[in-house]
């Protein structure tokens, strides 16, 4: 019997230190599942990590395309039909204001201006006869009437007549100083259409196409002559996003660069704003003017451009995280007083690791770091300020 009580004392030894581990173990497995933020046990407040929301100006940095282009633009036409005589430029040559770009002879405007010049000196000729025809009925008309006042000399018929030949006499001058008014009209229309001979230049700027040559025939309904650019100042064409809008500043710099010079920077002030969006692109035009004196640059280049968008007045941010969308809404999740509340939000532009929201919000109400639905509203939570570098 021995034996047996032997084997008893040495299963009661086994068992005893069995039990002392286990028993030893449960406290820290607890611990270490407490820090490893483990759900608690039922009925405790959960921990919730929450950030302040934040009043900022909306600053961000975009890449936009833009397009150089000239800031004047003409295509010169031939007002009248003719001839081209002689051409002074060519692709490339560089004008003044007022220099002659080319020539044109019209022989049938010169004969026609010829013509009204020779019909002038008729009408003036007509007029000048008028003119003696009426004060030859006026010295009659007055003869005869002082003659009537003597009883007997003179018959009322023949006073009558001769004041009807004075009124007839100075209407045919009214009819003669019209046609020479008309004609001298007509002249100077052909004078005025001769000086359309020559075709110059309406400001400073560069030829870049001729569609003439010596010898073309030219008029208002043929191709025109030469297209010429002012390039020495440019217009950069922008297109705005329709949510960058807000931010749009006349007089400020923009910066940008160009394909041909990657090296290199250029600038540009904002000068006009279009105040209408394109409904196709749903963006704003805004054009900045570019010096270019030295010629670098040319109209048609594509550029690059660092465009600053600015909101007018500061907005509320909060962590991208924070916003839950869901198919019937998006929203943060504020936590006051240790409950959960939903608040609905609209995004807006991003900066950095913050979204701009739109909604039931105040500067400085704890939301949620990371959003979840599962976060039921009116639940009890207990709120961990998050690092601020959030």
């Amino acid at each position: 019997m021995r034996p047996n009580a032997n084997a008893t004392i040495l299963g009661l030894v086994v068992g005893a230190l069995f039990a002392g581990a286990c028993g030893g173990a449960a406290p820290e497995a607890t611990r270490a599942a407490a820090d490893e933020g483990a759900s608690p046990s039922a009925g405790a407040t959960p921990p919730v990590s929450v950030t302040p929301v934040v009043s900022r100006t909306l600053t961000r940095e975009l890449r936009l395309p833009g397009e150089l282009e000239p800031y004047q633009d003409v295509q010169l036409h031939a007002r009248v039909q003719g001839f081209v005589e002689s051409m002074t430029v060519d692709v490339g040559s560089r004008v003044r204001r007022g220099d002659i770009i080319a020539t044109i002879v019209a022989p049938e405007l010169s004969a026609q201006r010829s013509e009204a010049e020779a019909r002038v000196q008729s009408a003036m000729s007509q007029r000048l006869e008028t003119d003696a025809q009426l004060a030859a009925a006026d010295a009659t008309y007055t003869r005869l009437k002082a003659a009537s006042a003597t009883e007997g000399v003179v018959a009322g018929h023949e006073l009558e007549l001769a004041e009807k030949a004075m009124e007839g006499s100075r209407a045919r001058v009214q009819v003669a100083m019209q046609s020479v008014e008309a004609a001298e009209q007509t002249a100077a229309s052909l004078r005025a259409m001769e000086a359309y001979l020559r075709i110059t230049s309406p400001f400073d700027g560069v030829v870049t196409e001729r569609q003439a040559h010596v010898g073309s025939l030219v008029g208002p309904s043929t191709p025109p002559l030469v297209r010429l650019q002012q390039t020495s100042r440019l217009r950069l064409a922008i297109a705005i996003p329709e949510v960058d809008i807000g931010g749009i500043q006349a007089d400020s710099t923009v910066t940008f660069s160009v394909p041909a010079f990657p090296d290199r920077t250029f600038s540009g002030r904002v000068t006009r704003i279009a105040r209408a969006l394109d409904p196709a692109t749903r963006s704003m035009l805004v054009e900045a003017d570019v010096d270019n004196q030295d010629g670098t640059l040319a109209p048609g280049m594509f550029a690059e451009l660092q465009w600053v968008s600015r909101r007018p007045e500061p907005s509320l941010f909060v962590p991208a995280t924070a916003v839950v969308t869901t198919t019937e809404r998006t929203f943060v999740v504020r936590v006051r007083d240790g409950r959960v509340d939903w608040v609905n939000v609209r995004r807006g532009a991003p900066m950095g690791n913050l979204i701009e929201v739109f909604g039931a919000l105040a500067s400085g109400d704890r939301v949620a770091v990371r959003g979840t639905d599962e976060l039921r509203p009116d639940s009890q939570v207990a709120a961990v300020e998050a690092d601020a570098r959030l």
